[in-house]
C-alpha cells in the first residue's frame, strides 16, 4: 500500500467510525487524506468498497489482537472486552457495518467472512475434542462475542461504576460459567 493509499484508509476508517457508510462523505476523506475524490475512486470503486476495505483491515487487526483460543474461551472473552473498551471508536465502526450493508451478499461482508473463520476454528476443536459438542459453533461465537462486548458500546452507565478491571472480571466469569474448564473436561472425556 502506497503513503496516498494509507492516508486514505487512515481517514476512511475515522470517516466511517464517527459517520457510519450512509453518512460518510468522500470529500471529507480527501480532504483529510490531502488528495481528491478521484484518487480515492482509482484505489477503490466506491464507498461502500472502501468500508469493506477499512473494515476487512479492522477485522484482521481485532483477530490478531484478540486471538481465538477455543481452549481459553473466558480469556478471549477478556481481550475482545480490551480491545472495545480501548477502541470505542473500532466498535462503532463495526457496528455501522452490521448496520448499513446489505444482507443479501453475504460473500462480500467482510464481518461474515472474519466470523466464518472463528465458527470453523471452533468447530475443529469440537471435533478434535477441546471443546464442548452440545453447542452449536455459531452459538458459542456469538454468546462469548455479546457478553465480551456488552460494555463496548456504552458510555459510564451509572455514576461511580466506571470500573474497567471489574468490568472484565466480570465478562471473564460469566463466559466461564457457560464454558467451565472441568465441565469441559467431564464432556469431552466422559465421567470419572
Amino acid at each position: 500500500m502506497d503513503s496516498t493509499e494509507e492516508r486514505i484508509v487512515a481517514a476512511a476508517t475515522a470517516e466511517f467510525a464517527r459517520y457510519g457508510i450512509a453518512g460518510a462523505r468522500i470529500e471529507r476523506i480527501a480532504k483529510e487524506a490531502r488528495t481528491s475524490k478521484e484518487r480515492i475512486y482509482a484505489y477503490y470503486r466506491g464507498k461502500e468498497a472502501l468500508y469493506r476495505h477499512v473494515a476487512a483491515q479492522e477485522l484482521t487487526a481485532i483477530a490478531e489482537a484478540t486471538r481465538l483460543d477455543p481452549k481459553n474461551l473466558p480469556e478471549y472473552a477478556g481481550r475482545v472486552y480490551d480491545y472495545f473498551t480501548t477502541h470505542p471508536e473500532r466498535y462503532r465502526l463495526m457496528m455501522w457495518g452490521q448496520l448499513e450493508l446489505a444482507p443479501e451478499d453475504p460473500a462480500d461482508n467482510p464481518l461474515r467472512t472474519s466470523m466464518g473463520r472463528k465458527i470453523e476454528t471452533l468447530k475443529q476443536a469440537q471435533a478434535d475434542g477441546e471443546l464442548d459438542k452440545t453447542w452449536e459453533a455459531v452459538d458459542i461465537l456469538m454468546f462469548v462475542n455479546q457478553i465480551a462486548m456488552a460494555w463496548a458500546g456504552q458510555s459510564v452507565v451509572t455514576p461511580g461504576h466506571d470500573e474497567p478491571a471489574r468490568r472484565r472480571a466480570a465478562v471473564v466469569a460469566a463466559v466461564r460459567r457457560l464454558f467451565p474448564e472441568s465441565e469441559l473436561r467431564r464432556i469431552v472425556t466422559g465421567p470419572e
